[in-house]
């Protein structure tokens, strides 16, 4: 009998990505069925990423913020949920997105980054979708030049507001960050005050 024992040191493995894929790549994945359109993955920097599962308290922040902001939001933009934008080398799908013009603007298309003024994403219960927000989407966004980005930390019930994106050696990330916990939040839609939302009807009632 041959006893095998174990390693002495653990094996290497390397999280390096085996393809990238352009964005033009991955629509034509789409279009010949490799992936269906619902599939439950987004493209972010060139890689397919399995999107996070979303719980019950997930749901119910995004329709309530959704609510706030549709209430407020002027002729000339509309709220999208969970849709695709299309970037350089990324197609994510944000929660929630306030975007140019109306949905009949975009027939053959995705909104791009000039057309978005504002990208949400909700964080629910892992702190692995958090970390997910807080890197790598937060240096996407602003890679793109996204004016604003938020982070809606339900578990906290807080919010994380990011402004001016800032590219710089491909070191992407915004200069300014707010931690909201109470009162209103001002929505800025290119560079003008249209109005704000309380940061409690964001969060189910404790």
């Amino acid at each position: 009998m041959i006893q095998l024992n174990p390693p002495t040191s653990p094996p290497i493995v390397t999280f390096e990505p085996i393809w990238r894929f352009t964005v033009d790549q991955y629509h034509q994945m789409i279009d010949c069925g490799v992936l269906a359109e619902d599939a439950p993955v987004e493209l972010l920097s060139g890689c397919l990423v399995q999107k996070m599962t979303k719980n019950p308290p997930h749901r119910l922040c995004t329709r309530l913020v959704r609510e706030a902001l549709d209430a407020i939001v002027p002729n000339g933009w509309y709220v999208e949920t969970q849709e695709p934008i299309t970037l350089s080398d990324s197609e994510p799908e944000p929660d929630l997105a306030i975007i140019q013009g109306n949905p009949r603007d975009y027939p053959d298309r995705h909104p791009t980054a000039p057309e978005v003024a504002l990208i949400i994403e909700v964080a629910d219960s892992t702190l692995e979708t958090l970390e997910r927000d807080r890197t790598i989407k937060q240096m996407i966004y602003a890679a793109a030049g996204i004016p604003e980005y938020w982070i809606i930390n339900v578990r906290d019930r807080q919010i994380e507001i990011h402004r001016s994106p800032l590219q710089n050696n491909e070191n992407y990330r915004y200069q300014q960050k707010l931690i909201v916990t109470q009162g209103p939040i001002e929505i800025i839609l290119n560079n003008q005050l249209v109005g704000s939302i309380l940061i409690d009807d964001c969060f189910a009632l404790l």
